[in-house]
């Protein structure tokens, strides 16, 4: 669904389970920081609210978007997680380089959702303007990174729920 329809940060809270007991793994770009750090925030504070410890969100960063496929998997190996949320920005330039990353990275995450026992949520924006991203990183359209949050919380207790 198109952002345009809906705020990124819009949700009823009363649908989220108590994550009290979840740590969750976050792997964060540095390549536009500014618009990663604004997802990072989003994200945290969510999780935050709705119950996770602020010592059982780990943070792990990356060089690029390209990387969050490698930090996610290596989040996932080495740390006890129930969720691993990725968050990265691609702008589109003049080249390709911008199919290839976003191909990439996109396909690098849904292959860790089959490859392992928890979720990996995809939160890359993948923006044809600067602007855009502003406003899908706490601007008008909302925070991604809070969706993400949302979404790595509900789909942790999706997979609970199956596993009883």
């Amino acid at each position: 669904m198109a952002t345009a329809y809906q705020n990124l940060s819009s949700y009823d809270p009363a649908s989220v389970p108590d994550a009290s007991e979840m740590k969750v793994g976050i792997v964060v770009s540095e390549w536009n920081s500014k618009i990663t750090e604004a997802l990072l925030k989003g994200a945290v504070d969510t999780l935050e609210k709705h119950g996770v410890k602020e010592e059982n969100i780990v943070i792990g960063r990356v060089p690029g978007t390209f990387e969050l496929t490698f930090g996610a998997r290596q989040m996932a190996i080495n740390k006890s997680l129930d969720a691993v949320i990725t968050l990265g920005c691609v702008i589109r330039g003049d080249t390709p380089h911008f199919d290839y990353v976003c191909q990439g990275v996109t396909q690098g995450v849904t292959l860790l959702n089959t490859q392992f026992d928890i979720p990996f949520i995809f939160g890359v924006l993948t923006n044809d303007t600067m602007q855009q991203s502003i406003d899908r990183a706490g601007g008008v359209l909302g925070n991604k990174g809070d969706e993400c949050a949302v979404t790595a919380i509900k789909m942790h207790f999706m997979r609970k729920k199956l596993i009883k």
